[in-house]
């Protein structure tokens, strides 16, 4: 099918697609006279001229396109737009749907509500230049490149009637997080997952440089995305006439394409893994943009990136050119004299849901169903004796999540990098294993948990197992990811975009729905990468995401088993944030029965009475953790304290909820003035043992009147092959150091305690050679158990 639109159809093609267009252009430059029914004047042009042009064309052009194959097939798709700044070629296209102008009921389809359409964009008080939430239709934040591939199949999973059209741009194809997504296509079932079409538009340039992949031979091009494991279709040349011809034909091989390999998989049942289409879009950047100014080169050059001339309200020349421009697109034809796009191209667009603009998918929160979930209490640890019984933190985790996956098998998944059974979460497989569309060996049923119907997603590249997640969670899903404490980092600017995408939906776009909270599990902790050494012991995570919204950010570092299992419960069932838990996978004391546990993390933190003496009367200090390890090395120190000096009145605090140590006027989890001075006193010495960087405590509760008095004990960059605690005492968090700290700061006890804290110094040299001659701790460290 070379020429599959009559003349009739290539005509209204392309006036739609120049009304894109010249909507676009609008966007960028006006904020009055909308329709042009004067010339162009000073006044009728914004003074800050912002906005990207360059990818806008494109975007729009595979827009009117997929309408097409939408309202032809009655299909049910969803547009990602991976050029960062490309807003005004999705914005165009759903102010002509309708979708606008009924969420944004000022910005009508009529002249006035087209004026407004124009200011508001990149104009302070409104909308940014990228596709950002305000946005309707769109899921994907456009404000950093490399993610849109990722996110699009996170779309595609368990939505078998989706098709993903993701728009790739060649510059953020350059990306890392980009490169690793294209391997995507070998997690999708074709039995019960959706389909993404990814779309790479080769405009040739980034903001002042060629990109690369438009810069090889098409053979080489080819190549590559063979190897990817596509089936790639090539869309080139720059003729619009010619282009809307080679893109009708290849969007109905590609879909069909599509449908076919679904419906053999499907009445087959047999999900093995095809060959997916894509799409090279080959298309001038600035597409139908001034050609040339002043003698340089404009359209297909990097010249038209951004703004392609500026100095329009102070340059009459510059305003013709502008105008001219504009009604290249013969606006006219396009519009009625009242300002309402013609009928004729009104009825090109899909109707409703259908519309991508209007797509449920794209607002998540309204396919968004809650969780069935199982009891948590029922996998709790027996805690006979607090602080004597030794068990594995998340192995109880992994047995609830896989109860949540057995409740809610086309809703639920559990993203991580090759560290599932890692992370002790291997009771999963009992219900599901690994998702696996590549070639299976023999030796993989020996243990290897792979299987076509698998739902946990594990792929050695932190960026796309998020980006899986987000998709998956913004189209109304929910989920998991965990990953080792050091390697999160991988994922910060992803972190960080998330998080701003949720800030601004919770508390600006009412009419985003509640989505899923993202779940982040970090395990293999700081304090137990004492065998993997300095290069996997960073808990800085929680740093950055301290530096986020407060309405969106969580921060949990339960200390045992039962209350990782009383937080996760608890983040399951939240919507609209980031918790970040903190919990480690090696054995570890147990401290709470499930009972115990509800009531501490409903507080987020508490006195442990066992563990202190102060009780009806006021302490000589507070001694605090926030941490498993941590915690046991403080329980450990208050045990050394109270059979050395039975005297000393000692409050024991833990802390699961880290934003409780924040001013509740600072976060919605934060303490009131009145709880904080209750707990640590205002005028007593607290010596807290904390699981990161201590100087995160001290910026969280600097507001405090107690915070004079703090002294936060935490790791310092000073790691490598050690036994526990001989980490615990580089870093000066171990038992030894807090009861030198203690002595140190109860003024009391400076000159009373000399012979104590002599003892502790002592037993630091005496644990450090142990460790170097022999390998290990000494047994009754080891073995230790809480006595009280």
């Amino acid at each position: 099918m070379d020429n599959p639109l009559t003349d009739h159809e290539l005509a209204l093609m392309n006036a739609y697609w120049r009304a894109c267009n010249y909507l676009s252009v609008g966007m960028i430059y006006l904020k009055d006279n909308p329709l042009l029914k004067e010339p162009v004047k000073t006044e009728h042009v914004k003074h800050r001229l912002l906005g990207h042009w360059g990818a806008s064309p494109a975007l729009s052009f595979v827009w009117a396109h997929l309408n097409r194959m939408i309202v032809k097939y009655d299909l049910n798709v969803i547009f990602v737009a991976g050029p960062g700044h490309g807003a005004p070629g999705v914005l165009g296209p759903a102010y002509l749907e309708g979708t606008y102008s009924e969420i944004y009921p000022d910005k009508g389809e009529d002249a006035e509500g087209m004026q407004k359409f124009f200011k508001q964009f990149s104009f302070p008080g409104h909308i940014g230049s990228h596709v950002t939430p305000e946005t309707p239709g769109s899921i994907h934040e456009g404000g950093e490149l490399g993610y849109s591939l990722s996110h699009a199949y996170g779309m595609a999973l368990d939505n078998p009637d989706l098709i993903v059209a993701c728009v790739v741009g060649d510059g953020e194809a350059e990306t890392g997080p980009l490169a690793t997504a294209w391997h995507s296509n070998k997690f999708i079932n074709p039995v019960r997952d959706g389909a993404v079409l990814p779309i790479l538009n080769l405009n040739g340039y980034k903001i002042a440089n060629p990109t690369i992949l438009s810069r090889i031979s098409h053979e080489e091009l080819e190549a590559l995305f063979v190897g990817y494991g596509y089936t790639p279709y090539f869309v080139e040349g720059s003729d619009p006439a010619q282009m809307h011809q080679k893109m009708a034909a290849t969007l109905e091989a590609t879909i069909g394409e599509i449908r076919a390999l679904q419906k053999t998989a499907r009445e087959s049942n047999n999900p093995l893994r095809p060959r997916w289409p894509m799409i090279v879009l080959r298309s001038p950047k600035g597409w139908t943009g001034p050609k040339e100014i002043k003698g340089h080169k404009v359209e297909a050059f990097w010249r038209s990136h951004q703004v392609p001339f500026a100095d329009v309200r102070d340059n009459p020349a510059n305003q013709k050119l502008l105008e001219d421009w504009m009604r290249s697109y013969k606006p006219e034809e396009l519009f009625d004299a009242s300002g309402k796009l013609v009928p004729q191209l009104k009825a090109l667009a899909p109707k409703g849901s259908r519309r991508m603009s209007a797509n449920p998918h794209a607002n998540g929160g309204l396919l968004r169903k809650e969780l069935k979930l199982p009891d948590f209490r029922k996998y709790a640890v027996e805690v006979p004796a607090r602080g004597a019984v030794e068990y594995e933190n998340t192995k109880p985790l992994g047995e609830y999540l896989r109860d949540v996956m057995r409740n809610n098998m086309t809703t639920f998944r559990v993203f991580g990098p090759d560290e599932t059974a890692s992370n002790r979460l291997q009771a999963i497989y009992e219900v599901s294993k690994k998702t696996w569309m590549a070639d299976l060996l023999p030796e993989d049923a020996d243990g290897g948990e792979l299987s076509r119907d698998g739902r946990v997603m594990e792929m050695l590249s932190e960026h796309t197992l998020i980006g899986w997640l987000e998709g998956y969670l913004l189209t109304g899903r929910h989920g998991l990811f965990h990953t080792y404490e050091a390697f999160a980092h991988v994922i910060d600017s992803m972190f960080n975009q998330h998080a701003k995408w949720l800030d601004i939906s919770k508390n600006h776009v009412p009419w985003r729905a509640s989505v899923a909270s993202e779940n982040i599990l970090l395990s293999s902790t700081v304090w137990r990468q004492d065998h993997n050494g300095f290069s996997h012991q960073d808990p800085g995570f929680i740093d950055l995401v301290t530096n986020k919204g407060p309405s969106v950010t969580r921060v949990y570092l339960p200390p045992d088993a039962n209350t990782l299992l009383v937080i996760t419960d608890q983040c399951l069932r939240s919507t609209d944030c980031i918790n970040v838990i903190v919990a480690d996978k090696q054995k570890h004391l147990q401290f709470a029965t499930i009972d115990e546990a509800i009531i501490h993390c409903a507080k987020g933190l508490g006195i442990w009475r066992r563990a202190s003496t102060d009780a009806g009367e006021e302490p000589d200090f507070v001694l605090a953790s926030c941490g498993d390890v941590v915690t046991m090395e403080a329980l450990a120190a208050a045990a050394i304290l109270r059979e050395r000096l039975p005297d000393l009145k000692l409050r024991f605090v833990n802390v699961v909820d880290l934003f409780k140590l924040q001013p509740v006027s600072e976060h919605p989890h934060g303490s009131t003035e009145r709880e904080f001075d209750s707990l640590f006193t205002t005028d007593k010495p607290i010596i807290f043992n904390f699981h990161g960087y201590p100087w995160l405590i001290h910026k969280l509760s600097y507001r405090f009147k107690g915070h004079d008095n703090l002294h936060v004990r935490g790791y310092k960059e000073k790691g490598n092959i050690n036994t526990p605690l001989e980490l615990a005492m580089l870093n000066e968090t171990s038992r030894f150091h807090l009861v030198i700290d203690v002595i140190d700061r109860v003024p009391k006890l400076r000159t009373k305690a000399a012979h104590l804290k002599e003892e502790m110094k002592n037993a630091i040299i005496d644990n450090l050679r142990y460790a170097h001659e022999h390998g290990t701790d000494r047994p009754e460290i080891a073995n230790w158990s809480w006595p009280y």
